[in-house]
């Protein structure tokens, strides 16, 4: 059994050599029996150096096969220091200071973060919502009238300034877990489909005064507050548990990241809405819970920057 950690000394205590981070990563992936990633009702034979044998395809495997672990030469105790900084720092850590902190190269600490993002889409996190939950959506990147007139795309119809901030669609249940999803617009077309395939019929939502919200009352009680009159409350009408999400994401985007692009603004969004759901967990419970989904997450640099 391995000792509690609350903090990096403890972490470093808890993990002083990499053949106990190996033993910590089998305990949480196979609970003591191994499983082939090649075939799972296959025997699996015990071989010298942390390796195992497949019966069934020849083929030799060890914990990290499979998972974003998999074909690094990262020792694990430094993957172990990462996601700790990574999961419990509220507001992420960037990858330049990652870097020096584990010392690695900034290219091998950006590629170590967003495999661990891989990872915080965790299933737990996936369920549907219900009982009562607030529906909102907000913006991320730079407005176009606050860019240089070089930078500034037209479109290609209308000649006018293209709006290049990107839509996210957030829905939180009360007193519950939150989820975050990157949409290419605002139309409610895109917008409804994806709130029904989350929210349980029968519940309770919650709106501002959108145009878009207004067909959610054939499948849920529908409240909505009128933002711009000013009205943020309206008896238990609100989204005041949602905005506080978006303020936590928009903090730590524009405080540690800066930026970042469209392409990887979902793993982003996926960093700090599994941040928000285990905001009750203690620092180990959501170590471990993170660490326990990394098998059969393999995620290839060709891949990510595809």
């Amino acid at each position: 059994m391995f000792p509690e950690f609350k903090s990096i000394f403890d972490l470093l205590k808890a993990f002083p050599t990499e053949q106990s981070c190996i033993d910590h990563l089998e305990r949480l992936s196979w609970n003591g029996e191994p499983v082939s990633p090649f075939d799972a009702t296959s025997k699996v034979y015990k071989c010298a150096g942390n390796k195992y044998k497949c019966k069934n395809t020849g083929k030799y495997f060890n914990v990290r096969t499979g998972s974003i672990f998999d074909n690094t030469k990262i020792p694990l105790q430094k993957w172990f220091l990462a996601l700790y900084v990574f999961s419990s720092h509220k507001k992420g850590i960037s990858s330049h200071q990652l870097a020096k902190d584990i010392s690695v190269t900034q290219k091998s600490a950006w590629f170590l973060l967003h495999r661990l993002r891989y990872a915080f889409d965790h299933p737990n996190f996936q369920n549907t919502l219900g009982n009562i939950v607030e529906v909102d959506e907000s913006f991320l990147g730079g407005k176009a009238k606050n860019k240089h007139t070089n930078k500034k795309k037209k479109d290609p119809v209308t000649g006018g300034t293209l709006h290049e901030q990107q839509p996210i669609l957030g829905m939180k249940e009360r007193n519950g877990n939150i989820v975050a999803i990157v949409v290419p617009n605002r139309n409610k077309e895109t917008i409804l489909p994806l709130i029904r395939n989350v929210v349980e019929q029968d519940s309770v939502v919650m709106t501002d005064e959108y145009t878009a919200y207004k067909d959610l009352k054939t499948d849920y009680s529908h409240f909505t507050v009128n933002h711009s009159a000013k009205e943020y409350v309206n008896y238990m009408a609100h989204t005041n548990g949602i905005e506080n999400f978006w303020s936590h994401l928009k903090r730590g985007i524009d405080g540690i990241y800066h930026w970042c692009s469209k392409e990887h603004l979902q793993s982003y969004v996926d960093e700090f809405t599994l941040r928000f759901n285990t905001r009750d967990y203690n620092t180990q419970g959501r170590f471990d819970l993170i660490l326990s989904a990394v098998a059969n997450k393999r995620l290839t640099y060709k891949a990510l920057i595809k």
